[in-house]
């Protein structure tokens, strides 16, 4: 008889305090905000749209999107989203379909949890 395991995967994601902190005091509190819902909203499609790209096999535009995702995410303090939009890239630029079925699938996991912690904070004006 076989045993079969299921792998529950998750990992807890992080914001950069440090970086969330720069973003407001450089822009204010209302600035820093501002430029959070509107990186967040941006965030949202493109993760959406890259899960609509790999299901359409467009990878030239799943690897433009991935990109876009990178600066996006760095900018609001979410580095583990930006480096594992990175990794995708990395896997459809050496053209490993099967790394970049895993790698995809963790950065939609990762951006969603991401966005989630951003939306649970009670007050964006750290």
């Amino acid at each position: 008889m076989c045993e079969i395991f299921k792998i529950r995967l998750s990992e807890s994601v992080q914001l950069d305090q440090a970086r969330l902190d720069m973003l407001f005091s450089q822009l204010g509190d209302a600035g820093a905000q501002n430029v959070m819902c509107r990186a967040m909203e941006e965030l949202a499609v493109r993760l959406s749209q890259c899960d609509t790209l790999w299901r359409a096999q467009n990878k030239m535009q799943l690897r433009k999107h991935a990109r876009s995702l990178i600066a996006i995410a760095d900018q609001i303090g979410m580095a583990t989203l930006a480096r594992t939009a990175g990794d995708v890239t990395d896997c459809i630029d050496i053209r490993d379909d099967v790394a970049l079925a895993a790698t995809l699938s963790r950065m939609l996991r990762i951006g969603e949890r991401s966005l989630a912690a951003v939306w649970s904070m009670e007050n964006l004006s750290l």
